[in-house]
């Protein structure tokens, strides 16, 4: 079938045009999109920090409507709206014991532009287009495995503020709610305010966190911050942000999440816990290498430092605790988004990278 998408050719560009996608083979579906969220994960493939073979789709936060099941599929059905994931093989040992988050598999089905059978499903003038996190969304219809979608009962409507649910906001909650686990009363910091990071903060919130700091340079984030959860903001620029948590928190915090990506903050983060208190690295650094000063600081403190995931996820599982939360008002991310016609996706992205808007979405 002939679908619209935003096509990048050549690193850095995008192009809207006309593309041919295959139906779906087994455990496959096709959905045709209402929304997709932009992601900086998006933009780091775009300008081909991560070297996905081009011509190739970005986009891994669609949300939309089933319309076609391949054979095999169960649990979905023509008409059911899904909130679309990450991939994963579902045959490893991780994945078979609910760990889908850690598939030994993931980087290739996360990057390689190819499904699990090593095949593409976007072509155009018989040339294959490699896809994204196993969708390519940012295009009107997409075909997935049916375990990378998930079944949710929500209006078109509300839907497509759901978006980065698959991917962003799991990230961060997940950081908090899954490897965290933080007792009512724990003090919590999250570096970096966008959208991983403010997710992590309305997560600490209904965890029960009593101290909820959030640290970035931009006021406006730091204002949202407040509005979404924190109990105390930092502005990077203006004081010693260690110094600052260690006094808020009389001593150091309990948990700390690093949601910038930006590889310093690992040392700062780490470096403003309390002993025995975990440092979670939830945002994507590339290749980077910091230096970390193991005796005094892992050791002399009994610290941990934890690398992870997609907010160590079953998204199957842990979506719908999410959708839950928002129908609740407990995890109000539509204070998040800005809305985008999907002609307009290179000012979503510019309008990110600006920090004029913490949640892209485009509409479809």
């Amino acid at each position: 079938m002939k679908v619209t998408a935003a096509v990048t050719h050549e690193k850095g560009k995008l192009a809207i045009e006309t593309v041919e996608l295959d139906p779906p083979k087994a455990s496959e579906v096709l959905v045709r999109l209402i929304a997709s969220g932009v992601c900086h994960t998006d933009s780091a493939g775009i300008e081909q920090f991560i070297p996905v073979a081009l011509p190739a789709i970005f986009g891994h936060e669609g949300v939309g409507v089933v319309e076609e099941v391949g054979i095999g599929v169960e649990g979905l059905k023509k008409g059911d709206r899904v909130i679309l994931t990450f991939p994963s093989c579902g045959v490893c040992d991780p994945c078979i014991a609910g760990e889908p988050y850690t598939c030994e598999i993931m980087n290739d089905l996360f990057f390689n532009g190819t499904y699990k059978d090593g095949t593409k499903r976007f072509h155009k003038d018989g040339q294959g287009i490699s896809s994204f996190f196993g969708q390519g969304a940012f295009a009107s219809h997409v075909v997935v495995d049916a375990r990378n979608a998930v079944k949710v009962d929500v209006d078109d409507e509300n839907l497509a503020y759901l978006c980065s649910l698959g991917c962003g906001v799991q990230t961060g909650a997940g950081s908090v709610l899954n490897y965290c686990k933080p007792e009512p009363g724990s003090s919590l910091v999250v570096f970096g305010c966008g959208g991983v990071g403010m997710a992590a903060i309305m997560a600490a919130k209904i965890a029960g966190c009593s101290t909820i700091i959030g640290v970035d340079v931009v006021p406006s984030r730091l204002n949202l911050a407040m509005e979404l959860g924190a109990t105390h903001v930092v502005n990077g620029k203006e004081v010693d942000a260690v110094e600052e948590i260690v006094k808020i928190t009389n001593g150091g915090a309990n948990f700390s999440i690093e949601c910038s990506g930006i590889p310093a903050l690992t040392l700062q983060a780490l470096s403003c816990l309390r002993r025995n208190g975990t440092c979670v690295v939830a945002s994507v650094t590339g290749d980077a290498v910091v230096g970390i000063p193991i005796e005094p600081l892992l050791m002399n403190k009994s610290v941990t430092l934890a690398g992870l995931t997609e907010g160590g996820a079953n998204p199957q599982v842990f979506i719908p605790k999410l959708v839950q939360f928002y129908k609740e008002g407990k995890l109000p991310v539509d204070k998040l988004v800005k809305f985008y016609d999907f002609k307009d996706i290179e000012q979503a992205f510019q309008d990110s990278h600006a920090g004029v808007t913490i949640k892209p979405i485009l509409r479809f």
